[in-house]
């Protein structure tokens, strides 16, 4: 379960349920996290420290910040100084601290192993990925087909956005069964090369604290991935590129997040033996979330808790 904020009745709620829960550092926390180490002490103190029986297993410090923003400068140093804080409780060892991004952070993404971010954010996600491979964490990150093939619909196959069998494609001489493998080996093949192009300017820690053997590509993990069932808005034709029919459907909702139970179970073909691990956005409709229609309609569950359609975990 991916919780975005520390809520503390859902935190309760969760206590000795065995379910392993990511929770995220608000944007509007960021600063202070990385100014001030007590605050990061206090942050672990109040939302981890106070909830014993709850199985934290990451920590996502910020969610999709935009390189460009005010608040990029404070999310490694966030980061960091909420690392010690766990490292400090005895917990490093169970719980990860890692951030999100989104993909449109690459340059390229197409063939998968030719990814590469772009020059443009070198300077944010570097120093970034040099820490997750110090404390041997993955990189946390936002993986939508969806996204891809509205943005592309001429190019990409409606089949092979929505994981579907038998739709694979041959991209740079590999065999893809699916977009998302497609997109995460993009996002893992630009991390080994930023890593790879020059020598390390800096370690973000140190060297006591770099785990043993914390070397290589850290490697990323889905840790959002979805699919609209209602769309539309702001002057946009969102039919499929045949004209055959709207992609906003409870159908390709239904399709598309159980294809994404199949695919997880085995690998990428940049990481083969490793199976993978996402979060599915969103357990339910945000009713009142403003922008396009289709934002407000990820859920599984409709706002009064009805579910849309039936999923399939075996």
């Amino acid at each position: 379960m991916r919780l975005y904020d520390p809520h503390p009745p859902t935190l309760r709620a969760l206590a000795n349920t065995g379910i392993r829960l990511m929770l995220g550092v608000r944007d509007d926390q960021l600063r202070d996290l990385a100014n001030c180490p007590d605050a990061a002490t206090n942050w672990v103190r109040t939302n981890i420290l106070q909830y014993p029986n709850v199985t934290f297993r990451y920590i996502a410090v910020g969610n999709e910040i935009d390189p460009e923003s005010t608040l990029a400068p404070f999310v490694l140093p966030a980061i960091q100084n909420i690392y010690r804080a766990i490292r400090t409780a005895g917990r490093d060892s169970q719980i990860k601290v890692s951030t999100s991004i989104r993909t449109d952070l690459l340059e390229r993404s197409y063939p998968p192993q030719s990814g590469v971010f772009k020059c443009s954010v070198n300077w944010y996600i570097r120093p970034i990925i040099e820490f997750l491979r110090d404390t041997q964490t993955t990189l946390l990150v936002n993986v939508y087909p969806y996204f891809a093939y509205l943005n592309d619909p001429k190019t990409i196959n409606l089949s092979y956005a929505l994981l579907q069998p038998n739709s694979g494609i041959i991209a740079g001489g590999v065999y893809y069964d699916n977009l998302y493998y497609a997109i995460l080996d993009a996002v893992d093949a630009a991390m080994e090369r930023i890593l790879t192009a020059v020598p390390t300017l800096f370690s973000v820690l140190s060297d006591e604290e770099v785990k043993a053997g914390g070397s290589g590509n850290p490697g990323g993990t889905g840790s959002e991935t979805g699919w609209p069932s209602k769309g539309g808005g702001q002057g946009r034709d969102y039919t499929t590129a045949a004209g055959d029919g709207p992609i906003h459907t409870v159908e390709n909702a239904r399709i598309y997040n159980n294809n994404l139970m199949r695919i997880v179970k085995s690998a990428t073909p940049r990481r083969p033996g490793r199976p993978l691990e996402t979060y599915i956005f969103a357990m339910y409709d945000e009713n009142l979330k403003p922008g396009p229609a289709y934002e407000r309609h990820f859920g599984i569950f409709l706002p009064n808790g009805q579910p849309k359609y039936q999923l399939r975990f075996r």
